[in-house]
């Protein structure tokens, strides 16, 4: 009596297929948007807007001339002197 537009369907089946499909889908979206959320970021090129603070180029010279004094490649006089120059260009 129903052979019309709804007859001879999938039934259950097809409407398990059609959750799973529909939870397949779903939880990928989901996992891109975490994924690309929380995506690890360039240190110095941080995000001021989401608490990751931008880092000045001086730290990195200042970084360098730590190393080379731990090295001994320079004493502590060229340290202090190329230090306070650093600090002037702020």
């Amino acid at each position: 009596m129903m052979n019309g537009w709804y007859g001879n369907g999938w039934g259950l089946g097809g409407w398990i297929v059609m959750a799973l499909l529909m939870l397949i889908f779903w939880g990928g979206v989901i996992t891109v948007v975490v994924l690309l959320l929380r995506r690890p970021h360039h240190p110095g090129h941080g995000f001021p807007e989401r608490g990751f603070p931008e880092q000045p180029a001086h730290d990195d010279a200042e970084r360098i001339l730590n190393e080379r004094f731990a090295r001994g490649e320079i004493d502590e006089q060229e340290l202090t002197a190329r230090r306070a120059a650093l600090r002037r260009r702020e």
